[in-house]
């Protein structure tokens, strides 16, 4: 008999559950255990990685990784890439607000294992984000158990990072938008609705494999990534999310659906939302 957990907190050990749905299965991003070889392999195919706590939570401890490619020979692009190359740089990471660079593997290495203080990580495919106002965003999906017990989205939210930061936690100085609002510019209104109908069934699927395996869950957040062809990704699945996005938009319905469902499965919520910040429509 499968234990009621309600919660899982290592990463990884989501990330296999949910590989256990072929339709999920695309929509997961490549994600190893980190060790040196692992990283070094996956910059190499990816070039840009981010490592993340294996048991982490609220954007802490995230790290953006880059390895940056050799010259192509058309160096005429005034980037920061062309400008890493003329000066030897070939990794890049950054945490918080600092970046850090590096002429070789080994160094970079070395100095992230300094920033990981020997917990467990995982490298994960980074995914060049859609941005607003030239910073990377990405949307949370809440699933919650209705009074049925049948899996339901509850809510959308855009998530905008920090300005000099990575991730885009709203415990992280994220900014708070209607989805609506931040797909605008990259699509007309029917396929804007088409895809966050996409991103509220994904969430669905995923609450329905993790909970196949956990029975006792009653509520997920599923963070999804859009590429630069509106494909969506799966982040990361949070089975402890916190609410506090919904609450800085302006428009209350999800914030008071997502209380109601919650209260059907005796949870409440602590809605102090200090860090994140609403956006401005």
């Amino acid at each position: 008999m499968k234990r009621a957990i309600r919660r899982v907190s290592n990463k990884l050990t989501k990330t296999r559950v949910l590989r256990g749905n072929k339709s999920l299965r695309r929509r997961i991003l490549a994600t190893r255990r980190m060790d040196r070889d692992a990283l070094y392999a996956m910059l190499q195919k990816y070039t840009m990685v981010y490592i993340k706590p294996c048991n982490g939570s609220q954007g802490k401890g995230v790290i953006r990784v880059e390895r940056i490619p050799e010259s192509s020979g058309n160096d005429s692009q005034d980037s920061i890439d062309v400008i890493d190359r003329k000066k030897r740089i070939k990794y890049r990471y950054q945490t918080g607000v600092r970046v850090h660079q590096f002429t070789n593997y080994r160094k970079a290495y070395r100095a992230i294992l300094k920033e990981t203080r020997g917990r467990p990580y995982l490298v994960q495919k980074g995914v060049r984000l859609l941005v607003h106002a030239g910073r990377p965003f990405d949307v949370r999906v809440m699933v919650q158990r209705n009074p049925k017990g049948r899996w339901k989205a509850t809510g959308i939210v855009g998530r905008v990072a920090h300005p000099r930061k990575v991730v885009t936690n709203g415990s992280q100085g994220g900014t708070i938008y209607p989805v609506e609002v931040l797909l605008k510019v990259y699509t007309g209104k029917e396929k804007r609705k088409a895809l966050m109908s996409k991103m509220k069934k994904i969430g669905v699927k995923a609450a329905r494999q993790l909970s196949a395996a956990y029975p006792g869950m009653r509520e997920i957040g599923a963070d999804i990534a859009l590429d630069r062809r509106l494909k969506p990704w799966i982040i990361e699945v949070n089975t402890n999310p916190d609410p506090c996005p919904f609450t800085k938009l302006k428009n209350r319905s999800m914030i008071r659906r997502i209380i109601r469902y919650a209260k059907g499965y005796g949870r409440t919520y602590k809605l102090r939302c200090t860090k994140s910040k609403q956006g401005v429509v």
